[in-house]
């Protein structure tokens, strides 16, 4: 996670130096949950290796995967961390996983008492919401092949480990769709 807030080049090294103490590690067995549904976020995570996908059940009662992190990556319930509402989603670990973990207690300290801080966490939020919108506009402007091949080209060792039907979900087409796609683009 240091390295990730170091890449920014935002924080001073004195500032930088105050994570010592506050990053917890944590490992998640495939399918533990780092969240469900009804809780509310109170950390932030950097996966080191794995994969988490977040999933919300539609009116259905089927699971719709809406959110597939690797590693160097964050991860949390963002609107749930931010309000310290309940969520509505769950996330959990695709594979084994390690992370690094701060608490939202600790990340408020340092909101506010350090301008660097506040600036970092602007720019996270910025990143957060440009992930979004670029996921949006590729369900309004690509196909389910090409979303894949995105995917791919970014992931191409996970994709083949995730399964079928949370791949789909999350490209927003059929398990059967998403075999034809595999067999074309592979």
């Amino acid at each position: 996670m240091k390295l990730i807030f170091q890449s920014l080049q935002i924080l001073p090294l004195q500032e930088l130096d105050k994570l010592d103490g506050l990053i917890v590690k944590r490992k998640l067995k495939k399918g533990d949950f780092l969240i469900r549904e009804n809780q509310i976020a109170k950390e932030i995570v950097l996966i080191k290796s794995g994969a988490l996908r977040s999933f919300y059940m539609n009116n259905e009662g089927e699971e719709i995967t809406n959110c597939i992190t690797f590693e160097n990556e964050f991860m949390t319930a963002f609107t749930s961390l931010i309000t310290q509402k309940p969520t509505e989603e769950n996330i959990q670990a695709l594979f084994d996983t390690e992370l690094e973990v701060i608490s939202h207690e600790q990340i408020a300290h340092l909101y506010e008492n350090s301008i660097h801080w506040q600036k970092v966490g602007r720019v996270i939020a910025e990143m957060q919401y440009i992930n979004l919108e670029q996921r949006i506009l590729s369900f309004q402007k690509l196909s389910g092949k090409e979303r894949y091949e995105t995917l791919f080209e970014n992931h191409p060792h996970y994709i083949k480990l995730i399964p079928l039907h949370y791949l789909a979900s999350f490209l927003g087409v059929t398990p059967r769709h998403l075999s034809r796609i595999r067999k074309a683009v592979l």
